[in-house]
């Protein structure tokens, strides 16, 4: 392979989110019980980048799979981790795995 698209490709910057997969170390609560901070075992992005509803963020791969999980209804990438937003009436339970699996197969 070409060095200079390996480099390309495997630089740390927000512009490569898309190419790697993500584990979930962490689920973190947060004052919001609306909210949940998902800790990955690395950065996804180096700036923060929100998305407050399915329409901001359909140009973004992973935001806009996460909106396809019924009941998110905002993201925050920064760092090392998501926060997901859900609406009131949805339920942790049904939506954390799905939010795994999407940053897994990122």
């Amino acid at each position: 392979m070409d060095d200079d698209f390996s480099n390309a490709i495997f630089r740390a910057s927000s512009e490569v989110w898309w190419a790697l997969a993500f584990a979930v170390k962490e689920v973190q609560q947060t004052p919001n019980p609306n909210a949940a901070k998902f800790v990955l075992d690395g950065p996804i992005t180096d700036r923060p980048t929100s998305f407050f509803n399915a329409v901001s963020a359909q140009d973004h791969p992973v935001a806009s799979r996460l909106f396809a999980i019924k009941g998110v209804s905002s993201v925050l990438l920064l760092g090392d981790f998501v926060t997901v937003n859900k609406s009131p009436d949805a339920v942790w339970s049904e939506i954390a795995s799905k939010v795994k699996q999407v940053l897994a197969s990122s």
